[in-house]
């Protein structure tokens, strides 16, 4: 039989009061611990001159909370596209959607709408109608790109064209300027 160049110690051969004297120590670091927590974490910078202020990223609002000034008589308004996107340079986005009765038949006309939150109570609501239903226009393509609401807008020649059928389509662009959307057709845009 050939000896251990280390010999036998005696802490080697555990005892149960060897487990219960490791769990008492390792009891007392987690209790230890939860005293000893560091102050929560925020995102505000402690104030002095180094501090810096850094943009608040905003969520844009969300139209579901939104009653659109559509009337659809016995039938709801519905959301058929939205699009998102800081249109008036503030830093926080405003929601566009295109909505319509949503008729069984036929096909009704949409309107644009722009969502922004309220001040105060950030609550969603509407702030400016684009396109108003009584146009007879559906939109078609729809998009917001550096502050600018695109769409294309099937639409009629005469008020003898049906529902059905639209036979022109114009291009219409939407820009915030001097506290309102100024709305404006790209040259070349408009067919019939």
């Amino acid at each position: 039989m050939q000896q251990s160049a280390v010999p036998e110690l005696a802490h080697t051969n555990t005892r149960p009061i060897h487990w219960l004297a490791t769990a008492t120590a390792v009891a007392g670091v987690v209790a230890f611990s939860s005293v000893l927590q560091p102050n929560p974490a925020t995102a505000a910078q402690a104030a002095g001159p180094e501090a810096r202020t850094a943009p608040v990223a905003a969520t844009a609002p969300d139209p579901a909370a939104v009653h659109f000034p559509i009337d659809c008589g016995p039938v709801k308004a519905k959301i058929q596209k939205q699009v998102s996107g800081d249109l008036d340079g503030d830093g926080r986005p405003e929601t566009v959607v295109v909505v319509h009765c949503d008729a069984p038949m036929g096909t009704p006309p949409d309107a644009v709408y722009v969502i922004t939150r309220a001040k105060g109570t950030g609550e969603p609501r509407v702030v400016a109608t684009l396109l108003s239903p009584k146009t007879r226009n559906t939109v078609t393509d729809f998009t917001v790109s550096d502050g600018t609401v695109l769409a294309t807008l099937l639409g009629y020649s005469t008020s003898d064209v049906p529902s059905c059928c639209p036979d022109v389509t114009d291009k219409a662009k939407w820009q915030w300027k001097d506290g309102a959307f100024v709305r404006s057709t790209p040259a070349g845009t408009h067919t019939v």
